[in-house]
């Protein structure tokens, strides 16, 4: 089920992670900063069950299908890397590492979700089937986390903005010069 403040959360929290890299490194641009949302976004690619059910995919291409492999380790990076194909090539390999930062950031949220059994998904699927403990802070439908990222993107945006006055202002003064 589509939780409308767990995609909230995710893409802030991408919005917050690339506004961040934007003020630390001036090549991070707008554009990237919405790969790293996308990637924030990405291991919740899952949710095309609700378009394209497991069965009728099975049935469609007469195999045993599943699109839950997408929300973990193996699926984000199967994502990313066909992501990244869309692009230019010279382009690819920024695009790799800010979609893998954004997705990374959606693993660690979700490990911090409260479930019933305690243990959290096998997020680093293949490479293990380990379920860690989960983190028992949030339901995926609280309303706080996506508050709190929301201020958090807030407090970034106004940084980024005030940052942006400053180097603009520096640029102007070493013109003159």
């Amino acid at each position: 089920m589509i939780t409308v403040p767990d995609v909230l959360t995710h893409v802030l929290a991408g919005y917050v992670i690339g506004t961040l890299l934007s003020i630390r490194y001036e090549r991070v641009r707008r554009a990237h900063v919405t790969l790293v949302m996308v990637g924030a976004l990405s291991p919740d690619f899952t949710k095309i069950d609700l378009f394209f059910p497991d069965e009728f995919v099975s049935y469609l291409l007469g195999i045993p299908f599943s699109w839950a492999p997408l929300h973990v380790l193996g699926g984000t990076i199967v994502v990313t890397l066909f992501g990244s194909l869309l692009l230019a090539p010279e382009y690819r390999r920024d695009a790799i590492v800010l979609v893998a930062i954004g997705a990374a950031s959606h693993h660690v949220l979700d490990l911090g979700l409260m479930t019933s059994t305690g243990y959290s998904y096998a997020a680093f699927w293949p490479l293990t089937e380990y379920r860690p403990p989960a983190g028992g802070l949030y339901l995926s439908t609280d309303r706080w986390p996506a508050l709190v990222s929301g201020l958090c993107a807030v407090l970034v945006w106004a940084a980024k903005r005030r940052v942006g006055v400053g180097r603009s202002e520096e640029s102007a003064s070493l013109e003159q010069q």
